[in-house]
């Protein structure tokens, strides 16, 4: 395994292209099962979920190649409808092939996710909705069948905004008979991209991105050719370690309207903002000011931003309060910022965060994904050396990420364990 190497405390200066959005390509590519014939798909990152991705779509009888982030997909004869354990337990987005092999096949199995290192997130949901469209569901030694003769639109209502439930079944009921309407929707960005993309393939569909999106069911669907929208959790990385370095970076090929509550936060610390186009330059105070959040589904302060928001706050003057409302465990970062001299508590989902002079370089263990990213905001801004191991959970999220923050004057390399 890799691990990180960081030797912190410099200004960071300079220019950053920001990846395509993994959490929009991973369920385009599977939306691709969809159509007969060949999809193009361009901006999509190198990373590890998207290579697993491939993967699947390869076992399920699709052609996968990807090459300088430009993806290109046969799913000319898709033969197979069972995506096994030994994938989908690496990579929970799997189980967005669900509502396109069952509208294509008429049935698909799929092993059960279970759960992660930042809760449980069932699928209770996608299966809920699924039956409403006339699906039959049945278990099976730790997979999901669902099988259907013809899906018919239906009213489903969400208990709670959920962004993959909220995909599987666009992906289903744009081959439904009929009508669909999907109430207290996800509004991601990411859920729109994927309607956009739906809707290139010929797909009739309104609403997308806010909370009742409306489907007519079609008869069948064409080839994708699609830009892959970039990467929002990747450009608030990047500014959260402009805001911990007082640098100042200009990001690139962003969408600054997807990053509103964000930015506005950011704001807040003392940062500055000059938008252009697609440009975000970010220029961090000589010291950040405390403020506090709470997570929310989008167009709320997104979670994925919680764990870079703490890395900042452990070093801004003043006291924050970080209240989690999305994910539980998801505060599994705190333990190892306190190793650097953080001084943080925790009551419940509800963070204390005591700006503190400085923070030292340690060894450090990645939990998953956007815990790991905060501790690379917190290693560049640390004096001294840090190791951050186990980051085959930042690979499956951040395209050469170390690669990025050279260009920008950090002291990172990466070594083998």
């Amino acid at each position: 395994m890799d691990k990180l190497v960081i030797r912190g405390g410099k200004r960071l200066v300079g220019t950053v292209t920001v990846s395509g959005a993994k959490n929009a390509a991973l369920p385009i590519m599977a939306a691709t099962l969809l159509a007969p014939g060949e999809h193009v798909l361009r901006n999509v990152p190198h990373l590890r979920d998207v290579s697993t991705m491939g993967r699947l779509m390869a076992n399920l009888g699709a052609g996968f190649h990807l090459e300088k982030n430009r993806a290109i997909l046969d799913c000319t004869e898709i033969k197979n409808y069972e995506a096994p354990y030994d994938l989908v337990s690496t990579m929970r987005a799997s189980v967005l092939v669900l509502g396109p092999l069952v509208a294509r096949l008429g049935k698909a199995k799929v092993s059960l996710p279970g759960g992660c290192a930042i809760g449980a997130r069932p699928i209770n949901l996608h299966l809920m909705g699924l039956e409403k469209l006339g699906a039959t569901i049945t278990l099976d030694a730790g997979y999901v069948v669902v099988r259907a003769r013809k899906l018919k639109g239906a009213s489903i209502y969400f208990d709670m905004p959920t962004v993959t439930g909220t995909e599987n079944i666009l992906m289903a009921a744009v081959l439904a008979e009929g009508k669909t309407l999907i109430e207290n929707a996800a509004r991601e960005p990411e859920v729109v991209d994927l309607a956009d993309a739906l809707i290139a393939m010929g797909a009739k569909i309104k609403g997308a991105g806010e909370s009742i999106i409306e489907v007519e069911g079609v008869k069948k669907l064409k080839p994708l050719r699609y830009r892959i929208i970039p990467d929002r959790i990747e450009t608030g990385t990047f500014m959260a370690i402009a805001g911990i370095t007082g640098g100042d970076i200009t990001l690139r090929n962003t969408r600054p309207d997807h990053l509103d509550a964000v930015i506005n936060k950011l704001k807040d610390t003392g940062m500055k903002f000059r938008l252009a186009g697609k440009s975000i330059r970010v220029i961090g105070p000589e010291r950040l000011k405390a403020v506090s959040t709470t997570t929310m589904p989008y167009p709320g302060f997104p979670t994925d931003m919680q764990a870079q928001l703490m890395s900042m706050m452990c070093l801004a003057e003043g006291a924050s309060v970080i209240s989690e409302k999305i994910f539980e465990n998801r505060f599994m970062h705190v333990a190892e910022l306190k190793r650097m001299g953080a001084d943080i508590t925790i009551e419940g989902g509800i963070a204390t965060v005591r700006g503190v002079r400085r923070l030292t370089g340690a060894p450090l263990m990645a939990t998953d994904l956007r815990a790991s990213a905060s501790l690379i905001v917190a290693a560049v801004a640390a004096e001294g050396e840090t190791s951050v191991k186990r980051i085959y959970h930042l690979d499956r999220g951040y395209e050469r990420i170390e690669e990025k923050l050279q260009s920008l004057g950090a002291d990172i390399i990466r070594e083998k364990e």
